[in-house]
């Protein structure tokens, strides 16, 4: 079966990726990072070097047989809330958000494709001649297909955090796990960043990530994943294969649960 769909696939035609082995616990995948990892050390933009080794961490996930579809942040261009705080109309700035959204999405599909790894971006705000629309069947298909779906544009309105149209997109491609990548190791009591005492919290409900305000995702993502029963891992995106492992059903980072 395995050779069968090998030559098939080599010979160009498309092959239906069946679910994953039930040696991993989470067949289809949602995975958010951050559009600020794009930047690595400078801090703004997109650093080829990063984006490098983070797409061969997505292809080494992919290859693992599961359904892959991604969500990446702009706040590496610009951050609406932050734009709309220094004095910019809010609509305005946020739809400059979902536009730097786009610009990271075509750059991580640039450079998959050129790893061999078949990616498609759907975007919620249309623009054709760039990328395709958002559509939920189409979106389904491909992942069926064995490609990697970048959801880009967030939700296509204003007021809506990256991070709610990652769980958004989660609940419609029926995921069933979001992975949050990050810069840190999971949820810590505060930013251990700025407090080296914070204290590493492996495991937490969404009803007490929500009360004691974690800053896990906004409190309207963690509210559809609690109502939709969809758990969320967060990792440090820097560690190399915590994906895989997560993804294998290993502890890895904190998981965040109904």
């Amino acid at each position: 079966m395995a050779d069968t769909a090998a030559s098939v696939a080599a010979e160009g035609g498309e092959v239906d990726r069946s679910p994953a082995s039930d040696s991993l616990k989470y067949p289809r995948v949602l995975l958010k990072i951050s559009g600020e990892a794009l930047a690595g050390e400078q801090g703004f933009g997109i650093a080829p070097p990063v984006i490098d080794k983070l797409t061969e961490e997505i292809k080494s996930v992919h290859g693992m047989g599961i359904q892959l579809g991604l969500v990446i942040g702009g706040g590496n261009i610009v951050r609406g809330t932050i734009a709309s705080q220094q004095g910019m109309d809010r609509v305005s700035a946020d739809y400059m958000g979902m536009l730097a959204t786009v610009i990271n999405a075509l750059a991580i599909q640039d450079l998959l494709e050129r790893k061999s790894v078949e990616t498609r971006v759907l975007t919620a705000i249309r623009m054709e001649q760039l990328a395709e629309p958002y559509i939920r069947r189409r979106a389904l298909r491909h992942l069926e297909k064995g490609r990697v779906v970048i959801f880009a544009g967030g939700t296509g309105n204003p007021y809506f955090s990256t991070d709610t149209g990652a769980v958004l997109r989660g609940i419609e491609m029926e995921a069933d796990v979001i992975i949050k990548a990050t810069k840190v190791s999971g949820v810590y009591t505060a930013d251990p960043v700025r407090e080296p005492n914070a204290t590493f919290i492996p495991e937490i409900s969404f009803t007490d990530a929500i009360n004691r305000e974690l800053k896990v995702m906004d409190a309207a993502a963690l509210s559809l994943c609690r109502e939709n029963e969809i758990p969320i891992v967060v990792l440090n995106l820097q560690e190399a294969g915590a994906v895989g492992r997560a993804i294998r059903g290993e502890r890895v980072g904190t998981l965040v649960h109904p």
